[in-house]
């Protein structure tokens, strides 16, 4: 991967991040996890693992409910397997992706789940567990997230 060089007022990590997006944005999956890799030995953790971020989200959302999620899901977590923030959001995405095809989840893996994941719980139309839902109404961490919980999980009557 070449590292193109626009604008030289521009911080270097700035264009590396974007180069990485644009190389993750259209890798093979077959080159998929050494690209990761490649990106994850940049000398800028924080931008490596937002850039590696970024590429999770987009990937699992893509694929959440479709049939190669799982082998995709064991690759990242290969991939990140040190690095705490993209561990804990894999697990989150695969969580989600229990909670989306009506899988086995745990109550506890719900409420301990972060804030993004619980309010991505509620505002997904993937989602449509009545327990997870109920469970986030009463229980959920922010107010935020346990009204809206309350609205899907039980609607305004005449609605």
């Amino acid at each position: 991967m070449t590292i193109s060089h626009i604008d030289d007022d521009e911080p270097p990590e700035h264009r590396r991040y974007a180069e990485y997006l644009r190389a993750l944005g259209s890798v093979a999956e077959t080159d998929e996890a050494g690209l990761l890799a490649v990106v994850l030995r940049d000398e800028d953790q924080g931008m490596a693992e937002a850039a590696v971020n970024q590429h999770l989200e987009r990937r699992a959302a893509e694929q959440l409910t479709g049939p190669g999620f799982p082998g995709w899901a064991v690759m990242m977590a290969t991939v990140v397997d040190n690095r705490a923030f993209l561990v804990r959001r894999l697990r989150e995405w695969t969580l989600l992706r229990s909670l989306a095809l009506d899988e086995p989840w745990s109550e506890e893996e719900l409420l301990t789940a972060s804030d993004w994941f619980q309010r991505t719980v509620t505002t997904t139309l993937l989602v449509t567990s009545p327990a997870a839902l109920r469970l986030l109404a009463e229980r959920g961490r922010t107010r935020r997230v346990r009204n809206a919980a309350s609205r899907r999980s039980c609607p305004p009557r005449g609605a």
